[in-house]
């Protein structure tokens, strides 16, 4: 009956809204957000066989891996920016087509060097999708459900891993295909979608509410009234904007806010690059088994992200449903390194790779909630370099405790780490909030 109750006091026209986003912007985006993150990490894959073919070391490999954020963090703000100035349909298009041109080049590497370039390349073009897809949403998303309809393109992630574990696995397992390495056309073939989409962004996104011809006047006219931040990218802020934009800088929220991000990031990176070759090295299965079985902990993820979404939208709490995930998400892949090779060891392995990954979409919802406006494109800029940062730094360090031991607890007690200390900082970030609620 309360759900009922709650559902009838849901005005139309914000239901209409919700489920026009969801079906014109929303699918459509969680598929560029899925194609990216399978170009992103389908190099921990080709590791099985790229390592030995070009003679890359642990610690060289987890740098390939890794240095991709350096190129993300460099583009994060001036891909916003373009963002701003040209529209949603010109910058996706040009981004989705640089990253698939630089991910079919990935095809052609025969240095370590290449390696790194071209990973440097495809983060510089892919930089600012994750920040220009989030504040694109944010700009049409009511607040009511502001955590699920984030959570679908981010739920992607982990449905690119379901999907691209065992298509690369079995790619892989091909020999020769076409007279070439089978990592090599692993590469290509992954690469190709990306052109694609870029095809369609083109035909297909609107820039703002005003361009969306599947939405009524009156539906417009809500967008506007109801969605703070709902106003077409492009317009020249003025001093005063410009000044409230940068203020993101100087407050402490908006710094534990990227300390959480970073957390949340570190631990979802290292185990999407260093994945696989865990599970090979403790099951000794062919490729395209390890993908298989790659798969379980991402399509755990998946399902876990979605229906915590959905508790955090209903109960209105965010903290609580980003540090306990976490917080188990961490005991998993202890518990999972700790059992080895073994039927607990799978479950404690699904169990942690779920906990981890349905802490993302929960989060989005605090700083979307907490920042002004005006500082929110800022705001999403800075915590999504504090990811790419993870990104660049955790994988490499990951590489070398591998290499330095020969085992694979080292760097799992370095994500079992990161995992609390990510509960620990979204604690403290639930008393922030609830002290400056308690002073308004």
């Amino acid at each position: 009956m309360k759900q009922h109750h709650e559902a009838q006091d849901v005005p139309a026209v914000e239901r209409s809204v919700g489920r026009k986003v969801l079906l014109h912007l929303v699918v459509p985006a969680a598929f560029y957000v899925l194609m990216g993150a399978i170009d992103r990490t389908n190099v921990g894959f080709a590791a099985l066989d790229m390592n030995r073919a070009l003679g890359l070391s642990g610690t060289q490999y987890g740098f390939g891996a890794g240095v991709l954020f350096v190129g993300y963090m460099l583009a994060k703000y001036p891909s916003v920016l373009l963002y701003e100035a040209i529209g949603m349909r010109r910058w996706l298009t040009a981004i989705t087509a640089a990253w698939g041109l630089a991910s079919c080049a990935m095809a052609m590497i025969s240095t370590e060097w290449q390696l790194y370039g071209l990973r440097v390349l495809i983060g510089f073009a892919e930089g600012g999708l994750s920040s220009g897809t989030m504040l694109y949403l944010s700009q049409w998303a009511p607040e009511r459900y502001r955590a699920s309809i984030l959570a679908i393109p981010i739920t992607s992630i982990s449905v690119a891993q379901v999907i691209g574990a065992p298509v690369s696995g079995l790619l892989l397992d091909l020999d020769h295909p076409l007279g070439m390495e089978s990592w090599r056309l692993m590469f290509l073939a992954e690469a190709l979608p990306a052109l694609a989409l870029a095809a369609f962004a083109w035909l297909h996104f609107p820039d703002s509410p005003d361009d969306a011809r599947w939405l009524t006047p009156e539906e417009r006219a809500w967008i506007h009234g109801n969605i703070k931040g709902a106003s077409k990218p492009g317009a020249m802020p003025d001093a005063h904007a410009t000044g409230a934009r940068w203020a993101v800088l100087r407050d402490p929220v908006g710094w534990l806010c990227c300390a959480i991000w970073f957390c949340i990031l570190a631990s979802n990176y290292g185990i999407m690059f260093w994945l696989p070759q865990i599970v090979k090295g403790l099951s000794g299965l062919s490729a395209g088994a390890t993908g298989l079985v790659v798969a379980l902990p991402w399509a755990a993820s998946g399902i876990g992200l979605v229906l915590n979404a959905r508790h955090s939208d209903k109960t209105g709490e965010r903290y609580l449903h980003v540090a306990v995930p976490a917080l188990f998400g961490g005991l998993g892949l202890l518990v999972a390194d700790w059992a080895g090779a073994s039927l607990p060891g799978l479950i404690a392995l699904i169990i942690g790779g779920a906990c981890t990954g349905c802490t993302v979409a929960a989060f989005w919802a605090i700083p979307t909630r907490m920042l002004k406006p005006a500082s929110l494109p800022m705001g999403i800029v800075v915590i999504n370099m504090a990811g790419s940062l993870a990104g660049a730094t955790v994988p490499p360090v990951m590489g070398y405790l591998k290499e330095t031991t020969g085992s694979f607890t080292p760097p799992t007690l370095l994500l079992v780490g990161i995992a609390a200390l990510c509960a620990s900082l979204t604690l403290i970030a639930r008393t922030v909030a609830a002290r400056a609620q308690a002073a308004a």
